[in-house]
Protein backbone atom coordinates (compact mmCIF):
# COMPACT_ATOMS: atom_id res chain seq x y z
CA UNK A 1 0.00 0.00 0.00
CA UNK A 2 1.33 3.45 -0.93
CA UNK A 3 2.29 5.79 1.92
CA UNK A 4 0.85 9.28 2.14
CA UNK A 5 3.18 12.29 2.32
CA UNK A 6 2.40 12.66 6.04
CA UNK A 7 3.18 8.99 6.65
CA UNK A 8 6.50 9.38 4.81
CA UNK A 9 7.41 12.36 7.02
CA UNK A 10 6.43 10.48 10.18
CA UNK A 11 8.31 7.36 9.13
CA UNK A 12 11.41 9.40 8.32
CA UNK A 13 11.34 11.04 11.75
CA UNK A 14 10.94 7.67 13.46
CA UNK A 15 13.77 6.11 11.41
CA UNK A 16 16.10 9.00 12.25
CA UNK A 17 15.18 8.72 15.94
CA UNK A 18 15.93 4.99 15.92
CA UNK A 19 19.20 5.65 14.06
CA UNK A 20 20.25 8.17 16.72
CA UNK A 21 19.26 5.78 19.51
CA UNK A 22 21.51 3.06 18.09
CA UNK A 23 24.40 5.54 17.88
CA UNK A 24 23.84 6.58 21.51
CA UNK A 25 24.07 2.90 22.43
CA UNK A 26 27.58 2.90 21.00
CA UNK A 27 26.96 1.28 17.60
CA UNK A 28 29.07 2.92 14.85
CA UNK A 29 26.92 4.72 12.31
CA UNK A 30 28.72 2.94 9.48
CA UNK A 31 27.43 -0.39 10.86
CA UNK A 32 23.80 0.69 10.57
CA UNK A 33 23.67 0.26 6.81
CA UNK A 34 20.14 -1.13 6.57
CA UNK A 35 18.68 1.61 8.78
CA UNK A 36 20.75 4.25 7.00
CA UNK A 37 19.42 3.00 3.66
CA UNK A 38 15.84 3.15 4.93
CA UNK A 39 16.32 6.77 6.03
CA UNK A 40 17.62 7.67 2.57
CA UNK A 41 14.78 6.00 0.70
CA UNK A 42 12.12 7.65 2.88
CA UNK A 43 13.80 11.04 2.44
CA UNK A 44 13.90 10.74 -1.35
CA UNK A 45 10.30 9.52 -1.53
CA UNK A 46 9.30 12.56 0.50
CA UNK A 47 11.20 15.24 -1.44
CA UNK A 48 10.08 13.84 -4.81
CA UNK A 49 6.45 13.35 -3.70
CA UNK A 50 7.02 9.78 -4.76
CA UNK A 51 6.70 6.26 -3.40
CA UNK A 52 9.03 3.51 -2.25
CA UNK A 53 9.51 0.68 -4.72
CA UNK A 54 6.92 -1.86 -3.60
CA UNK A 55 8.56 -5.12 -4.71
CA UNK A 56 10.80 -7.02 -2.29
CA UNK A 57 14.45 -6.75 -3.40
CA UNK A 58 13.46 -4.39 -6.20
CA UNK A 59 16.28 -4.42 -8.74
CA UNK A 60 17.88 -1.22 -9.94
CA UNK A 61 15.85 1.45 -8.22
CA UNK A 62 14.42 2.21 -4.77
CA UNK A 63 11.93 5.08 -5.26
CA UNK A 64 9.53 6.16 -8.00
CA UNK A 65 9.01 9.94 -8.09
CA UNK A 66 5.67 11.65 -8.65
CA UNK A 67 6.80 12.16 -12.26
CA UNK A 68 7.49 8.46 -12.74
CA UNK A 69 11.30 8.63 -12.49
CA UNK A 70 12.89 5.44 -11.19
CA UNK A 71 15.47 6.56 -8.64
CA UNK A 72 18.44 4.63 -7.31
CA UNK A 73 19.14 5.87 -3.76
CA UNK A 74 22.48 5.35 -2.02
CA UNK A 75 22.95 6.57 1.54
CA UNK A 76 26.04 6.74 3.75
CA UNK A 77 26.74 7.85 7.30
CA UNK A 78 30.45 8.19 6.59
CA UNK A 79 31.86 11.67 7.02
CA UNK A 80 34.30 13.08 4.48
CA UNK A 81 34.76 11.91 0.90
CA UNK A 82 36.91 8.78 1.25
CA UNK A 83 34.30 6.13 0.49
CA UNK A 84 32.33 5.07 -2.57
CA UNK A 85 28.99 3.56 -3.60
CA UNK A 86 28.52 0.74 -6.07
CA UNK A 87 25.93 -0.10 -8.70
CA UNK A 88 24.97 -3.32 -10.46
CA UNK A 89 25.60 -2.74 -14.18
CA UNK A 90 23.02 -5.42 -15.05
CA UNK A 91 20.13 -3.42 -13.59
CA UNK A 92 21.31 0.14 -14.26
CA UNK A 93 19.17 0.27 -17.41
CA UNK A 94 16.12 0.35 -15.10
CA UNK A 95 17.30 3.59 -13.43
CA UNK A 96 16.35 7.12 -14.54
CA UNK A 97 17.95 9.13 -11.72
CA UNK A 98 20.63 8.70 -9.05
CA UNK A 99 20.52 10.38 -5.65
CA UNK A 100 23.38 9.96 -3.18
CA UNK A 101 22.82 11.02 0.42
CA UNK A 102 24.71 11.34 3.69
CA UNK A 103 23.18 11.17 7.17
CA UNK A 104 24.95 13.88 9.17
CA UNK A 105 25.17 12.21 12.59
CA UNK A 106 26.16 15.45 14.36
CA UNK A 107 23.03 17.31 13.27
CA UNK A 108 20.95 14.16 12.56
CA UNK A 109 20.00 15.59 9.19
CA UNK A 110 20.09 14.23 5.66
CA UNK A 111 22.43 15.89 3.15
CA UNK A 112 22.28 15.48 -0.62
CA UNK A 113 25.66 14.67 -2.18
CA UNK A 114 24.45 14.05 -5.73
CA UNK A 115 21.15 14.32 -7.58
CA UNK A 116 21.53 13.66 -11.31
CA UNK A 117 19.81 11.87 -14.18
CA UNK A 118 21.44 8.54 -14.94
CA UNK A 119 23.00 9.91 -18.13
CA UNK A 120 25.00 12.42 -16.07
CA UNK A 121 25.63 10.12 -13.12
CA UNK A 122 27.35 7.63 -15.43
CA UNK A 123 30.09 10.20 -16.05
CA UNK A 124 31.08 9.87 -12.37
CA UNK A 125 31.22 6.05 -12.46
CA UNK A 126 34.26 3.89 -12.92
CA UNK A 127 34.38 0.11 -13.53
CA UNK A 128 35.96 -2.21 -10.97
CA UNK A 129 37.78 -5.46 -11.71
CA UNK A 130 34.68 -7.46 -10.70
CA UNK A 131 32.51 -5.49 -13.13
CA UNK A 132 30.77 -3.31 -10.56
CA UNK A 133 30.30 0.37 -11.29
CA UNK A 134 31.30 2.73 -8.47
CA UNK A 135 31.10 6.45 -7.73
CA UNK A 136 33.90 7.60 -5.40
CA UNK A 137 32.70 10.29 -3.02
CA UNK A 138 35.80 12.37 -3.77
CA UNK A 139 34.43 12.98 -7.27
CA UNK A 140 31.19 14.44 -5.96
CA UNK A 141 30.43 18.08 -5.36
CA UNK A 142 27.27 18.73 -3.35
CA UNK A 143 24.50 20.37 -5.44
CA UNK A 144 22.43 23.28 -4.33
CA UNK A 145 20.25 22.47 -1.30
CA UNK A 146 16.74 21.15 -1.97
CA UNK A 147 14.13 23.75 -1.06
CA UNK A 148 11.54 22.33 1.30
CA UNK A 149 8.49 23.91 2.88
CA UNK A 150 8.72 25.66 6.26
CA UNK A 151 6.11 24.31 8.70
CA UNK A 152 7.04 26.29 11.83
CA UNK A 153 8.92 29.51 12.41
CA UNK A 154 9.62 31.61 15.50
CA UNK A 155 11.66 34.73 16.19
CA UNK A 156 13.61 35.14 19.41
CA UNK A 157 16.04 37.98 19.97
CA UNK A 158 17.96 38.48 16.71
CA UNK A 159 17.35 34.89 15.58
CA UNK A 160 14.79 33.17 13.37
CA UNK A 161 14.36 29.44 14.04
CA UNK A 162 12.64 27.44 11.30
CA UNK A 163 11.46 23.84 11.12
CA UNK A 164 11.19 22.42 7.60
CA UNK A 165 8.79 19.65 6.61
CA UNK A 166 11.76 17.26 6.59
CA UNK A 167 12.35 18.00 10.29
CA UNK A 168 15.51 19.98 9.52
CA UNK A 169 16.10 22.99 11.76
CA UNK A 170 17.44 26.22 10.26
CA UNK A 171 18.64 29.27 12.18
CA UNK A 172 19.10 32.79 10.80
CA UNK A 173 20.80 35.69 12.57
CA UNK A 174 19.71 39.07 11.22
CA UNK A 175 18.72 37.31 8.00
CA UNK A 176 22.02 35.42 7.59
CA UNK A 177 22.02 31.58 7.80
CA UNK A 178 23.90 30.22 10.84
CA UNK A 179 26.17 27.19 10.43
CA UNK A 180 26.48 25.05 12.47
CA UNK A 181 23.16 25.66 14.17
CA UNK A 182 23.57 23.54 17.29
CA UNK A 183 25.72 25.98 19.37
CA UNK A 184 23.17 28.77 18.81
CA UNK A 185 20.30 26.43 19.66
CA UNK A 186 22.04 25.52 22.93
CA UNK A 187 22.37 29.22 23.85
CA UNK A 188 18.72 29.87 23.00
CA UNK A 189 17.65 26.81 24.99
CA UNK A 190 19.49 28.06 28.07
CA UNK A 191 17.93 31.52 27.67
CA UNK A 192 14.49 29.87 27.55
CA UNK A 193 15.23 27.56 30.53
CA UNK A 194 15.13 24.47 28.30
CA UNK A 195 17.22 21.52 29.46
CA UNK A 196 19.99 20.32 27.15
CA UNK A 197 19.51 16.63 28.03
CA UNK A 198 16.69 14.27 27.12
CA UNK A 199 14.97 11.84 29.45
CA UNK A 200 17.76 9.29 29.01
CA UNK A 201 20.44 11.77 30.02
CA UNK A 202 21.75 12.18 26.48
CA UNK A 203 22.22 15.62 24.85
CA UNK A 204 19.31 16.74 22.68
CA UNK A 205 20.14 16.64 18.98
CA UNK A 206 19.55 19.56 16.65
CA UNK A 207 15.99 18.56 15.78
CA UNK A 208 15.00 18.05 19.40
CA UNK A 209 16.49 21.37 20.53
CA UNK A 210 14.86 23.21 17.65
CA UNK A 211 11.48 21.64 18.39
CA UNK A 212 11.72 22.52 22.09
CA UNK A 213 12.72 26.12 21.31
CA UNK A 214 9.88 26.59 18.83
CA UNK A 215 7.40 25.15 21.33
CA UNK A 216 8.70 27.36 24.16
CA UNK A 217 8.58 30.58 22.12
CA UNK A 218 5.06 29.75 20.95
CA UNK A 219 3.95 29.22 24.55
CA UNK A 220 5.46 32.57 25.52
CA UNK A 221 3.55 34.21 22.69
CA UNK A 222 0.25 32.55 23.55
CA UNK A 223 0.29 33.77 27.15
CA UNK A 224 1.27 37.27 25.97
CA UNK A 225 4.32 37.15 28.17
CA UNK A 226 6.91 37.27 25.40
CA UNK A 227 9.42 40.13 25.07
CA UNK A 228 8.91 42.59 22.19
CA UNK A 229 11.46 40.76 20.02
CA UNK A 230 9.79 37.36 20.37
CA UNK A 231 7.17 36.19 17.86
CA UNK A 232 5.90 32.86 16.61
CA UNK A 233 4.36 31.97 13.27
CA UNK A 234 2.65 28.78 12.11
CA UNK A 235 3.43 28.38 8.40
Amino acid sequence: MALTQMQLIQSLGEALAWFEREINWGIPATELRHLCGRVGELYVAMITNGQMAMEVNQQGYDVVSAGGERISVKTTAQSGYDGQVSFNPNSLSLVDRVILLRVNTDEMQVEILMDKPISEARDFMSTQADGRLVIPFRRIRPPSPVVTRTVNEVAFREYIVRELETGTIEVFSNGVPVTPVKPVLRDLALALNIGLLNGNGNPHNTRQLGTQIIKSVKELTVVNNAPDDTTARQI
